[in-house]
């Protein structure tokens, strides 16, 4: 059995050596009544009177004087070599926890990985920790990144952290907003949506179709307030003009119409649209904007064939129809291509499939807590009796 070898702290060192060198004990006495070795108590000696000399040692310094200086050279030679840092392309000490492990990485072939964890404040623990799992894969995460990768493609680079998770809780996923917005960061994917507009505020109404919604978006019930707007659309080389028919209870699309002349035909046509597919309602309100169109009196007497009543917001304020709006909104910065459509026909079946299909059953909307606005309509029906 090998016999362990003893230490001893620097202010035992201290009392020993005082032994010889203030109260003149003989080296024989001092280390026979400490139980040290002479020779060990003459090396500890030999070192004080060097320190009080002022000569720092190399080995751990006994004295508080020069305690003090090598901690002062410590301090020093680690500022020294934390400023070689950016002088190797690390411009920054203060980076997220995983490019501090990367750095780390990079630069143990020349430092040691205790000190450049202390560097990156970084415990040695963690470091390994990550060393260690990233030598066997997460295939669970590798799923997921591929699941996110897929959904984001499929919205054509639009859809956020938020779309990304109800889409995947649809389909039995157990995780939360931060997870898909780390995985979303980890594969470099920005959601392309714009950031807010400022609108002038206006407030004339006109005074034959005021405005009778009044911004009351929050619908109870189907088919009680549609909303409409026009938009344009490049295809074929010149602008094209889309009408859409919104169901302000879960924003659902019920109508539209695409063509080349922004005329009364073309907002009658996508009303007409809806009056079919929703079973032909009548005694709701219509709103939209004061464009010409709606004013016009061809379409007013579709309206009153239809027993439709007509709401229309004031002149030049966009915010009395905000639900059309940010349709429009995400028709154009989700999905439609920037250099616009080569064919009209092209621009019909993508639209169409956008409005009828992805806007309609797939896309999450905030309004319905996520769920997309016909799936949250057949909820709405299933809660009410209604078939």
């Amino acid at each position: 059995m090998t016999k362990q070898r003893r230490s001893f702290t620097p202010e035992f060192k201290r009392e020993a050596a005082d032994l010889v060198l203030k109260q003149n004990y003989s080296y024989i006495e001092a280390s026979r009544s400490l139980g040290i070795g002479e020779s060990a108590l003459r090396r500890w000696v030999d070192q004080i009177q060097k320190e009080h000399k002022g000569v720092t040692p190399q080995s751990k310094a006994l004295t508080p004087e020069q305690q003090k200086i090598q901690e002062l050279e410590a301090r020093i030679a680690r500022l020294e070599r934390e400023k070689s840092i950016p002088k190797k392309g690390y411009r920054a000490l203060d980076v997220g926890r995983s490019r501090a492990f990367a750095l780390i990485d990079q630069l143990s072939a020349h430092e040691p990985v205790d000190w450049l964890c202390k560097v990156f404040d970084v415990t040695r623990s963690c470091y390994y920790a990550q060393r260690l799992r990233r030598r066997t894969p997460d295939v669970e995460r590798l799923r997921l990144r591929s699941r996110v990768s897929e959904l984001f493609s499929q919205s054509r680079s639009s859809a956020g952290s938020r779309s990304i998770l109800s889409l995947m809780r649809e389909d039995g996923e157990q995780l939360g907003r931060f997870k898909v917005r780390s995985l979303m960061r980890e594969l470099d994917l920005v959601s392309k949506q714009p950031g807010p507009h400022a609108y002038k505020r206006a407030t004339v109404e006109r005074l034959d179709i005021p405005n009778t919604l009044n911004r009351e978006f929050d619908v109870p019930a189907p088919n009680q307030v549609w909303c409409g707007d026009i938009t344009y659309i490049w295809a074929q080389g010149k602008w094209h003009y889309l009408a859409v028919v919104l169901d302000l209870c879960t924003r659902r699309i019920v109508g539209w119409a695409l063509s080349e002349k922004p005329d009364a035909e073309l907002v009658i046509k996508a009303l007409d649209m809806a009056y079919e597919q929703r079973g032909r309602p009548s005694d709701l309100l219509f709103h939209s904007d004061q464009g010409s169109q709606y004013a016009s009196r061809l379409f007013r007497q579709r309206l009153w064939r239809y027993r439709m009543r007509q709401s229309m917001s004031r002149r030049g304020n966009c915010w009395d129809n905000a639900p059309m709006e940010r349709v429009f909104r995400s028709l154009k910065t989700e999905w439609i291509p920037t250099v616009g459509y080569r064919t009209a026909q092209e621009a019909q079946r993508d639209i169409s499939h956008f409005l009828m299909h992805r806007y309609n059953w797939i896309r999450p909307h905030q309004f319905n807590d996520g769920l997309a606005p016909a799936r949250a309509e057949e909820k709405l029906n299933v809660v009410s009796g209604i078939s």
